[in-house]
């Protein structure tokens, strides 16, 4: 706390003879605070029938030729071992270029990616080009036979989202968004309901470009081509391991979706539009 301090300001009169400087003091006014703007809540959708958690897909197909890429930063609870063994669940060199070709992306990350990674979790967090979102914290599954993902409970479900926030918070994530993808995209009611708590929106998609374990950059880079249309939101992986063509595709498809008049934006702002 800042104590008030008062100054003395000495008025001396000069005459024929010398008269007394007299001291009358004055308080200090305080200087006027700098106004701050609270930045805005992110964007996101109204709760959907009944009140469970609402679901995007895809952004207005008549507000533009926008088109958001997006990344699943993927790694299961378990999979601490393969980390260790040095298996790579990043991907820097996809980061990199999508910095280099000044390409706005939301990452989904889980909790157990920004505790393996997290000088890159800060990293893409504190990043203006980029937005972190939820995709949980164990990567594992909020539905039965969900792609040979195991399972969270019902129960768990609300927790380990919440789980996830909180490890992007000691990763240095300063302003994770309220998006949350189901890991496999996989979801019914009860998982819906079970989030509904948590006031997130469900982030889905409209282009599967089928980089999970594709050897083939030229099919994904076609799978993507082909799909987008105005609006599109398109899921890509941000794991070398388990997506190793995902930056020569990026290389491939952002300047000839930028040919055709698209512009990248983030999912918040299709969420927004």
């Amino acid at each position: 706390m800042i104590t008030p301090v008062r100054r003395v300001t000495a008025a001396c009169v000069l005459s024929a003879a010398l008269a007394a400087c007299a001291a009358t003091p004055q308080p200090v006014r305080p200087a006027p605070s700098a106004t701050t703007t609270a930045p805005s809540a992110p964007p996101t959708l109204a709760p959907g029938p009944g009140g469970l958690t609402p679901v995007f897909k895809n952004g207005s197909r008549t507000h533009g030729r926008t088109v958001a890429l997006t990344f699943d930063a993927d790694m299961t609870a378990d999979q601490g071992a393969r980390a260790a063994a040095g298996e790579h669940f990043d991907n820097p060199g996809l980061i990199a270029a999508l910095r280099e070709l000044k390409v706005p992306a939301t990452v989904f990350m889980t909790g157990r990616w920004a505790e393996q990674y997290p000088e890159q979790a800060r990293s893409l967090g504190r990043d203006p080009l980029f937005e972190v979102a939820n995709h949980s914290y164990s990567h594992y599954a909020f539905t039965g036979d969900c792609y040979g993902l195991p399972t969270v409970s019902g129960d768990r479900m609300r927790a380990d989202v919440e789980r996830a926030y909180a490890a992007f918070r000691r990763a240095g994530v300063p302003d994770a968004r309220p998006y949350f993808r189901f890991p496999g995209g996989c979801y019914d009611r009860r998982a819906l309901k079970a989030l509904t708590p948590v006031g997130v929106t469900a982030v889905q998609w409209d282009v599967v470009s089928g980089d999970a374990f594709a050897t083939d950059a030229e099919a994904v880079t076609r799978q993507v081509l082909e799909g987008v249309r105005p609006g599109s939101v398109v899921v890509m992986h941000c794991t070398r391991s388990a997506a190793p063509t995902t930056e020569r595709v990026v290389r491939t498809v952002v300047p000839q979706l930028h040919e055709r008049g698209f512009r990248f934006v983030k999912v918040s702002e299709l969420i927004g539009s």
